[in-house]
C-alpha cells in the first residue's frame, strides 16, 4: 500500500511535534488544551490553550492532559492531537496515514494501547510505537545498529529516558519520572521558601531557561559568574505582587537535588550495562537529547561525575521528533525497533 503521509509524533509532557517526510519539523506547540465546559468545545490547543494557564475563568478548563510522560486525560488527549494532526496535515487527506509515535520508555502495555488508540482515530493505517530514547537516538544520528554501544539521556518535560543501544536495539534502559517539570517544581518550591514568593509555572520555567544551570560557570580567574533575572508572583505574607532579584547562584541550589536525581539513573543505567558495553560507552561518551538535556553546564557536571564524554545534541528539542520521523525511511529496521499495530 501506498503511503502518502507518513508522520513521525513526539507526543510529550511539555510540547508535542509533528515530522513529515520531505517537510521536516512541521508544528511544535506546548501540549495544553483549554475547553469552553459551557458547551463542552475545544477553545484552543498549544500555545494559544499555554497563555490561558492560571488565568482562566472557572467557565474555561485548562489542562496539559499528559502526565509524566503518560496520557492521563484520554479524552482532552484525543481533542488536542486530533488539532494538532490536522494543522500538521494542512488541506491534505487524513487517510492513509502511517504514523510512528514516541513514548517513553518505562510506559506500560496498556499506556502504549491508549497512545495507539488515540492515533487510529485520526485515520491511521499503521502505528508504530517507539521507546523515547531510541527515537532520540535515531534523530541524533548514533550508529545503533553497529556492535559498538551507544548511550543516550532524553530528558523530557515528564520523564528522564537513559539508554544503551546496540545491534538495533536497547540493552539496557531507565525511565524516570523526574525530568523538566520537576525541575520547575523545584524552583517554585525553593522560591517559596527562601523569598517568600509564590510564584507559577511560567515564570518558573523562564528561570530555569534564563539563568538555571547545573554547575556555575567562572572567568580567568577562578571566580564565578553571576548572572541575575528578575521573578514577579505574590508575596505569600502580604498576598500583595512582588518582584524579586534571583541568581544563577539560586538556581544551581534549587536544581541540585533534581539534577543529582538524573545523574544517579545515568550512573544506574551504566551500572546495569554488560562490561564490553561499559567499554564502548567509555570510548564513545553519552548523548543528552530534550529540552532538560540543554541546561546550562549539565554535560559538564554528568561528565565530572562519571568521567565520560559528554555532548549535547545540536537539535535536542526535536531529537525524539526526528527519529520517528526518519524511522518510516526503512520500514524493516522500523519493525525491528518498535512494536507496530496494524488496523
Amino acid at each position: 500500500m501506498f503511503f502518502r503521509n507518513d508522520m513521525g509524533i513526539d507526543l510529550g509532557t511539555a510540547n508535542t511535534l509533528i515530522y513529515m517526510r520531505e517537510k521536516g519539523i512541521v508544528l511544535n506547540e506546548p501540549s495544553v488544551i483549554a475547553m469552553d465546559k459551557l458547551n463542552n468545545s475545544v477553545m484552543a490547543t498549544g500555545m494559544a490553550a499555554k497563555e490561558m494557564i492560571g488565568k482562566a475563568p472557572s467557565t474555561i478548563k485548562v489542562i496539559r492532559p499528559l502526565k509524566d510522560g503518560v496520557i492521563s486525560d484520554f479524552d482532552m488527549t484525543a481533542e488536542m492531537i486530533r488539532v494538532f494532526i490536522r494543522k500538521a496535515l494542512g488541506n491534505k487527506n487524513p487517510g492513509n496515514l502511517r504514523i510512528a509515535v514516541g513514548v517513553p520508555s518505562g510506559v506500560t502495555e496498556v499506556e502504549k494501547r491508549a497512545v495507539e488508540e488515540v492515533v487510529r482515530q485520526m485515520g491511521a493505517k499503521e502505528v508504530y510505537i517507539l521507546e523515547e530514547p531510541m527515537a532520540a537516538a535515531i534523530g541524533s544520528n548514533l550508529a545503533i545498529d553497529g556492535a559498538e554501544g551507544c548511550m543516550i539521556a532524553d530528558i523530557g518535560g515528564g520523564t528522564t529516558d537513559v539508554a544503551i543501544i546496540a545491534l538495533g536495539g536497547i540493552v539496557t534502559s531507565i525511565s524516570l519520572r523526574y525530568a523538566g517539570d520537576k525541575l520547575n517544581e523545584a524552583i517554585i518550591q525553593y522560591m517559596r521558601k527562601n523569598f517568600n514568593i509564590a510564584i507559577g509555572d511560567k515564570t518558573a520555567e523562564a528561570l530555569k531557561i534564563n539563568i538555571g544551570c547545573a554547575m556555575l560557570d567562572t572567568d580567568e580567574n577562578g571566580n564565578e559568574i553571576i548572572i541575575t533575572d528578575k521573578a514577579r508572583g505574590r508575596d505569600i505574607i502580604s498576598g500583595l505582587p512582588a518582584t524579586v532579584e534571583v541568581t544563577n547562584r539560586d538556581m544551581l541550589i534549587a536544581l541540585e537535588e533534581s539534577v543529582d536525581i538524573i545523574i544517579d539513573g545515568i550512573k544506574s543505567t551504566l551500572e546495569k550495562a554488560p562490561p564490553e558495553i561499559s567499554a564502548d560507552i567509555v570510548m564513545n561518551g553519552l548523548v543528552l537529547s530534550g529540552g532538560g538535556g540543554t541546561l546550562t553546564n549539565l554535560d559538564k557536571l554528568i561528565a565530572k561525575k562519571t568521567g565520560m564524554t559528554v555532548a549535547v545534541e545540536q537539535n535536542a528539542f526535536e531529537a525524539v521528533a526526528l527519529g520517528t520521523g526518519k524511522s518510516l525511511e526503512d520500514l524493516e529496521k522500523l519493525k525491528r525497533y518498535a512494536r507496530v499495530s496494524r488496523r
